[in-house]
This record gives C-alpha cells, structure tokens and sequence, in this order.
C-alpha cells in the first residue's frame, strides 16, 4: 500500500502530508521490493491482538478562512495529546495530524450551513515514509444545536484493519456527542487502556453515562481476520456480479480503477471491498478510497491505482488524461470508460464458477459475516486453482533461502486457459510480493488461504480415489 509517491502526486503537499499509499515504480515487478513496502490484508495487515485500540480521536471542523468565503478543515479537539516527544517522533506526528483534515472534508472547502445532513462512515489509509500504515475511521455529522451549522467528523486514527468494529465504536463516540463532548473521553480512555482482542474474542466495556448509569459494551472481533475491514453489501447493491468480475480482473492485472459515488460511505465500502477481493494477494499500488479534491490529478498518474471519487467531480476526471482506466459508476452501475477485454483477462472455465457462486447470493438473507464469506470464498478458490501450488515450486538452498521456480510453476498447470492467465499473473506486483515473503519462510503461512489450499487438494486426493475404484 506503499513506500513511494507517485510522481506529482503529492507535490503541492509534500511537506505537509505523509505518503499516500502508493506502490513501486520500478520496471520489472520481479525486481527486488523494499522492505516498507509489506502489503496490507485486503489490503490491510492481519493483528494477533493485544495492542491498543487506537492512537488518537480526533474532531475535524470546518473553520472560516481569514479571507474569502471558503473553509478550512481544522482539528479541534485531540485525544490523546502527547508530550515529551523525540523530534524524530514530533516532526511525524505533525506531519500526520497535518495531513488527516483534508481526507475528513476530501469534498473541497467550499460549505454552507445546513440544518440537516445524513451521517457518513468512511475511512482512509495514509502511508507514512517508513511504510507504517494509519487508517482513518470517520463518522462526519451535524452537531447537536439548533439552527443551520456546518458538519463536523470524528475521526479515530489506528495502524488497526477493522472496519465494522470501529464503525461501533464510532456509534457509541456519536451517542455521547449527543450529551456533551466531556461525555466522551473517559469512554475513549476506557477503550485506549483495552487490549485490542484476538480473532474471534470479545473486550467488554464499562462506561458511565449521565441519566443512563452504567452501561457495558461488548466490542467482538470476527474470527476470519482477513474479512474484518469488509463489507460486500454495498458493493453488490451497487453493481451486479458480471461487473464485480470485471472489476476483479482488472485488478489482478494491476490496472488503473476509479470508482464514483455521492456518498463517502459507498465509495469507502466499495473499494475496500474490491481490494478485499484480492486476498491472499495485496494491492501495492495507489490506493485512496476518497481522493480528495487538490489531489484529483491522481487519476492522470501512468501507474496503477484504485481510488475513489466522488461524483460532483466526474466532469473533471472526464476531462483529465487518462490511458487504459476503468471507470466505474457506482450510483448507475455502469462502466463510463475501460479497456473492452476485461472479459476476457480470466480463464473462461473459472470464470464461469465464479459467476456460478455468487449469483446464489441474490436471494437468501444472509447476516454481513456470512455474506462476507461467500462472497469472497468463490475468488479464494479461483486462487487456489490457479496458483495454490505455490509452495511446490520454491526450491531452497542450505541456509533456507528459497528461490521460485517460475517456469516450471505456469507449465504445471494442465489447462492451457489457466496456464495463460497465470503467465500473466507472475508478472505483477501482487504476485511478486506474496512469492518474496514465500521465499523467506520455511513453510507455508498457516493461514485461511493455505487451508483452503489442503482442503483442495484432499478434495482432489478423494477425487482421483473414486475414480480409480470405479475402474
């Protein structure tokens, strides 16, 4: 998600922000990758549990310019504030807290006061130099009052992948906003002295709200990590499942994506999602799910990106130089520009499975975690089929350095459709840095991927067993 900027990216604000994600430009994926530039689960790393929660709460308000009619998003309210920093540590704790307003009101600066506004949930990856990741968890809303007034966003900052969870964390910050901003940092300070838990584990909460008493809250972690930051609903209400398997191929190709929506909540849904759908493989490239008005140029960068842009900004990224994109309209679910062979990038025979599975989602009432899972599972599969025999294919020297087989790994492969595909495939960036990771390590990552690798291939075993008793 990281290490370098695109070039021109970020040139009004260098000195401002940290790096955006952003992937290698080198030449040749195969060449060696930084060491920052680890990729994260869905896009985001997976935690074992156990470290904080968050690093701060911020409150992000709109504050008129001293000149001309425009606003400025502002903080206005840090917890915690922290002292006796190294200069080391400052200078990037400036740098961060100088870059995260922009992403809270990325819609331009350019308000009026309002006295109703639908609340918005959304988040943000920012990438610092060193490739240490924040995520930014907002809730943007009215303050309480009477009268027109300019949203504010509650933004929690945290190197945590979570979505749905600090979406609820978000809920009970909002519930006590409604009584007094007072209200709400001894609930803060509660979850901040909280180990962050396990898969599948649950942190209770006690907290004291005034006219209510005490109440606990429950805070649970899904048990299938790689899911946590996702979900698929918005995605599939926006677009049908041809389309999410155009999408899909086009990223496994490392190109250039945009998506466009009104709301920062669908568009921050959306494309998580769409990178999710490349698990167990990450998207090393330029990846921001609300693009920011000053930062629009984005879209003309000649590397790989996915962003997010929303739709008051169409015309201009319309009119903006683009090669090769995929623009995808999420509020009319349709394609405004691509390519034209994004059907025919994946194996047709896998194609199809994949197409098979998700088109039973349409009519059962499944609950998120469920959804999740069978929506993602179809493409783990495509995976397993096309590369999971990976790990056969790393010879190893003495000292346990493994060295990929490349040529060898395709050509194993008996159908000529998937051997294509996958020729393809070792060339990106997605490929290149999973095998290196693979390379250092002894044994396979005992993970959900290399699970259903072993379920495969026992399902495979049974198989050919069958047959031979059927002879």
């Amino acid at each position: 998600m990281e290490g370098q900027v695109v070039g021109g990216m970020l040139r009004l604000f260098h000195s401002r922000l940290p790096r955006l994600r952003a992937g290698s430009l080198q030449d040749n994926p195969r060449d060696p990758v930084k060491e920052p530039e680890k990729p994260q689960e869905h896009c985001l790393p997976a935690f074992a549990g156990g470290q904080h929660f968050f690093e701060y709460l911020l409150v992000v308000s709109l504050k008129k310019k001293s000149s001309g009619p425009d606003y400025e998003p502002t903080i206005t309210y840090q917890f915690p504030k922290r002292e006796n920093l190294l200069r080391g540590q400052q200078e990037e704790e400036e740098r961060l807290l100088g870059a995260i307003p922009l992403f809270c009101f990325p819609d331009g600066n350019e308000w009026a006061s309002l006295t109703e506004y639908p609340r918005e949930t959304f988040s943000f990856v920012l990438t610092n130099v060193d490739g240490s990741r924040k995520i930014g968890y907002c809730r943007r809303l009215l303050p309480t009052g009477r009268g027109p007034r300019l949203p504010k966003v509650y933004c929690i900052v945290s190197c945590i992948g979570c979505f749905g969870l600090f979406s609820k964390i978000l809920d009970e910050v909002e519930k006590r906003d409604q009584i007094s901003v007072a209200v709400i940092y001894p609930f803060m300070q509660g979850l901040r002295e909280a180990a962050f838990p396990a898969p599948g584990k649950t942190v209770t909460l006690k907290s004291f709200i005034p006219d209510s008493g005490t109440e606990f809250i429950s805070l649970t972690r899904p048990l299938d990590s790689h899911l946590e930051h996702v979900d698929f609903s918005s995605l599939l209400k926006c677009l049908s499942v041809e389309q999410i398997l155009q999408i899909f191929a086009s990223a496994v190709l490392e190109r250039r994506i945009i998506f466009l929506a009104e709301g920062l909540s669908t568009l921050s849904q959306c494309i998580h999602a769409a990178a999710a759908l490349l698990y167990p493989f990450s998207w090393a490239h330029t990846y921001i799910p609300v693009v920011p008005e000053r930062l629009l140029d984005t879209v003309c960068c000649p590397t790989p990106f996915m962003v997010g842009v929303q739709m008051r900004f169409q015309q201009q990224v319309m009119e903006s130089p683009m090669e090769e994109v995929l623009l995808v309209n999420l509020c009319e679910g349709t394609f405004l520009m691509s390519v034209g062979d994004e059907k025919e990038i994946l194996p047709p025979k896998l194609q199809d499975d994949i197409l098979d599975s998700l088109g039973q989602t349409t009519n059962k009432p499944w609950t998120s975690e469920q959804l999740n899972e069978h929506v993602s599972g179809p493409f783990v599969q495509f995976f397993v089929k096309t590369v999971g025999h990976y790990a056969s294919y790393i010879k190893r020297e003495a000292n346990g350095q493994g060295h990929f087989q490349e040529r060898a790994f395709y050509k194993a492969l008996n159908s000529k459709a998937n051997r294509r595909f996958v020729k393809k495939f070792v060339k990106t960036q997605l490929f290149s840095l999973f095998i290196q990771e693979a390379e250092k390590s002894w044994t396979p990552p005992a993970g959900y991927f290399q699970r259903k690798i072993l379920e495969y291939e026992e399902q495979k075993k049974h198989k050919k067993s069958r047959e031979k008793t059927v002879k």
